[in-house]
C-alpha cells in the first residue's frame, strides 16, 4: 500500500481529494493530510510518502517552498508530486519542471485527469520498485558469488592473510563454526553434482540459508557447509536416514574459531568424509573422532612381489588370498586411511603398471576398468573398491596367461613348420608332427589351421609342389624321379596334385620354362 499526502489549506478541497481517491483506489493507499507546507514537510519527515498532491498559494509555506525543502530533504530519493492550482500560471509551469513534478492539474479538479495521473504515478512506482528490487537481487546475488569465491579461495591458501577489503567482505562469518563437506553417490558409482545436492538438502529440511552460515563448491566439485555447530549436520544426517537416502555421506570438522583456521577446518572435514570410505552402515563422520589413534603398518612389499609373480599362473585362489593380506581386511575398521591409501598406489605402480609394461595393454575393458579402479575414491565404500581391484586382478591374470599361451602357441607352430620344411620328402603325416612338437592331435590341428590359414594335408601339398617346381627348372628329365624326392607315393599322384595347384600338368610346366629360357 503506498502512502499518499494532500497538501491544501482549504480543509473540503484535502477531504474531498480523499473520499475521491478512496472511492476509486480501495485499499490502494494510506492518506495523510495537510493544510501548508510546513505542515506537510513535518509529516513527511515522519511518516514519508510516495506521493504528494500539493497546492501552490498556501500561508506559512507555500507549495513551491515544500518542493524545495523536499528536494534538500530527500535528495534522488524524492516522492512523485503533482501540483494543484487555481492558476494556469507559466512561473508554476517552470517550479515544476525544475523540481521534476510529475503533473500540474487545476482547479477546479476533474476526477478523470485525477485518476488517470494516479494510475499513470503508480505504474512507474511499481515499475522503479521492479527495477529496484532487482538491482537489489542482483547485488545481494553478486556479494554471495564474491564472498563464495573468497571462501573457496580460503580453502585453497595454504597461510590466511586477508586484507581489509576480503575482511569486509567476509565480516559476518560467526565463530565458533563447523566445515562440513558433503558427497552423494548414485548406485552406480558415480557423483551426484554439488547443486543437486544442494536440491537435496533442501528437501530434507528446507531453504538450506536457514540452516548454515555459508554455501560453497569446493575445487572438486563437492558441497561444502559452514555451519555454527555439528547438530545443523546431525540433524541432516538424521533426516537422511529416515528417508533411507543411502547415497549421501558427510564428513564435518573440528570446531573453527578464526578465519584462519578455516582451511585446515576445511581439510579436517574432507578427511573425515573420506573415512567413510570405510564405515558403510555410517553416513556421517566428525573429524575428532576418526582422528584417534589408528593402526597403521610397513608397506608390505615382499607381498607385493609375490601378488606380481602370481599373476598368470592359475592360482586365483592364492591370489585372493594374497590381496586381503596385504590390505589387513581383518583390522579394515582400525585402519590408518594413508595405509591403504599407500597400497592402493604401490599396486598400481608395482603390479598393475609393471604387467602392462611386460606384456603390453590389455583389452579395452580390462584399460577401462583400471582407470577407474587407479583411484580408490572413485568408489563410495571400501568393499566396492575390493571387489573391483580384485576383478581387475582375476582380468589381468587371465590375460598374461592368454599372451603367454600365444607365445607358447607361435613358437610350436614355428617348429612344426619347420620341422615340414626338413621332412617333406618322408612320408609325412599330421599324426607324427603334433607329436613331434608335443600337442594333442585335435587341438594341433585346429591350431595349425588357425596359424596357417590353411589345413595341414593342403599345406603340406604346396610345400611338395614348391620343390617339386624347382626341381622342375633345373631340368630334371624324368617326373617320377621329382615325384619321388618331393615324397609322393607316385608320378600320378604327383601329376595330379601338381595339376590340381598349378593348373598345368609337371610336363607342360617344365616345357614352359624352357621356352622361356631359349626366348
Amino acid at each position: 500500500m503506498k502512502k499518499l499526502l494532500i497538501v491544501d489549506d482549504e480543509k473540503n478541497i484535502r477531504v474531498g481529494l480523499k473520499i475521491m481517491i478512496e472511492r476509486e483506489f480501495p485499499s490502494a493507499y494510506t492518506i495523510i493530510m495537510a493544510s501548508n507546507g510546513a505542515e506537510a514537510l513535518e509529516v513527511f519527515k515522519t511518516d514519508g510518502a510516495d506521493i504528494i498532491i500539493t497546492d501552490i498559494r498556501m500561508p506559512v509555506m507555500d507549495g513551491i517552498m515544500l518542493l524545495e525543502q523536499l528536494s534538500v530533504e530527500v535528495g534522488e530519493k524524492r516522492p512523485a508530486v503533482v501540483i494543484l492550482s487555481g492558476y494556469d500560471d507559466f512561473e508554476y509551469a517552470k517550479c515544476a519542471i525544475r523540481y521534476r513534478v510529475k503533473d500540474y492539474l487545476l482547479k477546479p479538479i476533474r476526477r478523470d485527469e485525477l485518476f488517470e495521473i494516479l494510475k499513470h504515478i503508480h505504474k512507474e512506482l511499481e515499475e522503479q520498485e521492479f527495477s529496484v528490487k532487482k538491482i537489489e537481487r542482483e547485488t545481494e546475488q553478486f556479494r554471495k558469488e564474491l564472498r563464495s569465491s573468497r571462501l573457496r579461495g580460503l580453502l585453497q591458501q595454504q597461510e590466511v592473510q586477508l586484507e581489509s577489503e576480503q575482511q569486509a567482505e567476509l565480516e559476518g562469518l560467526e565463530v565458533p563454526f563447523i566445515v562440513g563437506v558433503l558427497n552423494y553417490y548414485y548406485n552406480d558409482g558415480t557423483r551426484m553434482k554439488s547443486a543437486e545436492v544442494q536440491g537435496l538438502i533442501e528437501r530434507l529440511m528446507g531453504p538450506i540459508e536457514k540452516c548454515f552460515l555459508e554455501i560453497i563448491t569446493d575445487w572438486d566439485g563437492r558441497l561444502v557447509l559452514i555451519g555454527t555447530s555439528a547438530q545443523s549436520f546431525m540433524e541432516l544426517s538424521r533426516q537422511a536416514d529416515a528417508r533411507e537416502i543411502t547415497g549421501l555421506s558427510i564428513g564435518i570438522s573440528s570446531e573453527g574459531k578464526s578465519l584462519e583456521v578455516l582451511r585446515s577446518c576445511y581439510k579436517e572435514a574432507c578427511r573425515a568424509l573420506q573415512y567413510t570410505f570405510l564405515y558403510p552402515q555410517e553416513n556421517l563422520l566428525d573429524y575428532e573422532d576418526v582422528s584417534q589413534e589408528r593402526r597403521n603398518f610397513p608397506l608390505p612389499k615382499e607381498e607385493l612381489r609375490k601378488l606380481l609373480n602370481m599373476l598368470g599362473t592359475e592360482r586365483e585362489k592364492e591370489i585372493k588370498y594374497l590381496l586381503s593380506v596385504i590390505f589387513q581386511t581383518e583390522h579394515l575398521k582400525e585402519l590408518d586411511l594413508s595405509y591403504l591409501e599407500n597400497v592402493g598406489q604401490s599396486i598400481n605402480e608395482q603390479v598393475l603398471d609393471e604387467v602392462f609394461r611386460v606384456y603390453g595393454e590389455a583389452s579395452v575393458e580390462v584399460l577401462k576398468l583400471y582407470r577407474t579402479v587407479g583411484n580408490m575414491y572413485n568408489y563410495r565404500h571400501f568393499h566396492d573398491y575390493y571387489r573391483a581391484l580384485e576383478n581387475l586382478l582375476l582380468s589381468v591374470n587371465d590375460y598374461i596367461l592368454g599372451v603367454r599361451s600365444a607365445h607358447t602357441e607361435h613358437a610350436d607352430m614355428e617348429e612344426a613348420l619347420n620341422y615340414i620344411e626338413t621332412n617333406y620328402a618322408r612320408p609325412l603325416n599330421m599324426a607324427m608332427v603334433s607329436n613331434h612338437v608335443s600337442l594333442n592331435y585335435s587341438y594341433f590341428s585346429e591350431a595349425f589351421k588357425a596359424y596357417t590359414g590353411e589345413n595341414f594335408v593342403i599345406y603340406l601339398k604346396k610345400v611338395r609342389i614348391r620343390h617339386a617346381k624347382a626341381l622342375l627348372a633345373k631340368g630334371c628329365s624324368k617326373l617320377a624321379e621329382v615325384s619321388e624326392k618331393v615324397g609322393f607315393e607316385n608320378s600320378k599322384q604327383f601329376a595330379r596334385v601338381f595339376k590340381e595347384l598349378e593348373g598345368i600338368s609337371p610336363g607342360d610346366y617344365r616345357a614352359k620354362i624352357l621356352s622361356e629360357d631359349l626366348s
